[in-house]
């Protein structure tokens, strides 16, 4: 029988600091650096409010109502958004720079004029009935369109903010070729949705556009002037809408013909995404989500003259070729926030461990990573009552004074292939430690990507966490990286490798 010294206690709380559970582990009463398993028992505690004990209740809380409400808002929060919700129901277009915006008003155009046509607009057959129904039918799933996405992506929309704001051009542009499709398909069911659909692709490019676009312009403005650039955007916005809207009178006026407008129609969603795609690919981020902290620690990590992954791998014969030192005349310096724009890919997978290498064809993808995961999700068990195979008593003598707990798992049979790191985040846990824990998760594939491992893989697994923690931890190696990356102009103080509301775990 395990003695009181062999139980180690998590206690798991949720973004407001709620505990949401107790994970005791017991096993025996051994060396706690050893890779043994042993029994977990979880204790869910009693709700504190009344109404979080209702599951549809909790559900739709957190669906309408921002995550770690209401502590996570000011108290005015309630009273604002009821006002906004119940006296606002004008939709106002999102549109952004010049040359794009031009585009987008002319095309616009285009599109609105399919969609008179479709619902009947010259037509003594039709019914104005018909089109204000098919209006609201439209106008309401887009609505309820916005509801699920803004719950589903709103924690990603600042972290991936160049990605969403290209996306909802995208929404949106296939929404007007869905408008001006709509005269050309029979009236009826088949009609209806074609428009719903663009009525939701619009919805999402509201959601998308304008979340993203609070947080590039929060970015742009470095003397606190928020609000000034936000006016004067606007006002830029309204003489290029004025003037596209203008020359959109004259072609709208002009091209009649099927082949005329779907040839100036494509021609302009080419240009407007064009030059919305340019105008991204410009912005240079100083913020690092996971795609630019796996560009910028894989330059640092491979210019290190002292790494050599050989030496990070679990005990094997050693390679007749050792590795080969960096040859400081051959490595480029740290790369700035210009150089990682220059680099990194506007949609990509997001949580994907990609080693992105100074030659393209060396870059590997090492695997995934999740970051902020509940005690569940990292035990792969949600039961009250279970056995792990996972050394939980030597992770946590391992990590005792980190910020976190890092494990890798293989994602499929073959351990030479791609891994998945799974992060625990602890209490208290800042930028600086999802920072740490990621590099660390990234570092930690690189080296089993190459690795030869026993069958049972675990011990082998623990070795290589265990000899790339040191390798950072040594002579503050992790440290002097992010001091360089200050110095370039990186904010290591805003946080973004967390695409959701994460969990936080602390021993008790």
């Amino acid at each position: 029988m395990a003695s009181q010294d062999a139980r180690l206690a998590l206690q798991e709380t949720d973004e407001v600091d709620n505990i949401t559970a107790t994970y005791i582990f017991s096993g025996p009463d051994e060396d706690p650096k050893r890779a043994e398993g042993g029994r977990v028992d979880v204790m869910k505690p009693k709700s504190k409010h009344s109404w979080r004990n209702q599951p549809l209740v909790a559900y739709l809380a957190d669906l309408f109502l921002p995550a770690g409400y209401p502590h996570s808002v000011s108290d005015d929060y309630l009273p604002y958004q009821v006002y906004v919700s119940v006296l606002n129901f004008s939709e106002l277009p999102i549109q952004t720079d010049s040359l794009q915006a031009f585009c987008s008003s002319i095309a616009g155009l285009l599109s609105s004029r399919a969609v008179l046509q479709g619902v009947g607009v010259g037509n003594a057959d039709a019914s104005p009935t018909s089109a204000l129904l098919l209006h609201i039918l439209q106008d309401t799933s887009g609505r309820i369109a916005t509801i699920f996405f803004a719950h589903r992506v709103g924690t990603a929309l600042e972290p991936e903010c160049k990605m969403y704001r290209l996306a909802a051009d995208v929404f949106n542009d296939i929404a007007m070729i869905l408008d001006c499709l709509s005269p050309m398909v029979p009236a009826g069911t088949q009609r209806v949705g074609i428009l719903s659909t663009a009525g939701v692709l619009r919805a999402l490019c509201g959601v998308a556009g304008g979340s993203s676009k609070a947080s590039l312009s929060a970015h742009f403005a470095r003397w606190g002037n928020l609000a000034e650039l936000n006016a004067k955007d606007s006002s830029q916005e309204t003489v290029v809408s004025l003037i596209g809207m203008l020359v959109g009178s004259f072609v709208v006026s002009h091209i009649t013909g099927f082949k005329k407008t779907w040839a100036a129609l494509l021609t302009l969603l080419a240009l407007h995404l064009s030059s919305n795609y340019l105008a991204v690919r410009s912005v240079q981020m100083t913020s690092l989500n996971r795609q630019r902290t796996n560009i910028v620690f894989t330059s640092l990590l491979e210019s290190d003259p002292d790494l050599n992954i050989y030496s990070l791998r679990p005990s094997q014969p050693r390679p007749r070729t050792p590795l080969p030192r960096p040859n400081s005349s051959l490595w480029r310096k740290p790369l700035t926030p210009a150089d990682v724009a220059a680099k990194e890919r506007i949609f990509h997978r997001s949580g994907t461990l990609l080693w992105v290498s100074r030659t393209p064809d060396k870059s590997q993808d090492l695997g995934s990573a999740e970051i902020g995961v509940p005690l569940a999700s990292f035990l792969r068990n949600a039961r009250l009552s279970f056995k792990t195979t996972l050394p939980m008593r030597a992770l946590d003598t391992l990590f005792k004074g980190e910020e976190y707990i890092l494990f890798l798992f293989p994602r499929s049979q073959d351990r030479m292939t791609k891994w998945h790191a799974c992060i625990v985040l602890k209490k208290g846990c800042k930028v600086f430690g999802q920072i740490k824990a990621w590099v660390h998760a990234l570092l930690a594939a690189r080296v089993l990507a190459g690795s030869a491992l026993e069958k049972d893989g675990v011990a082998d697994v623990l070795t290589v966490v265990e000899r790339v923690l040191g390798f950072l931890n040594t002579g503050q190696r992790f440290e002097k990286y992010c001091l360089t990356l200050l110095q370039l102009g990186w904010d290591l103080q805003i946080g973004a490798l967390e695409t959701k509301a994460g969990r936080r775990v602390e021993a008790v």
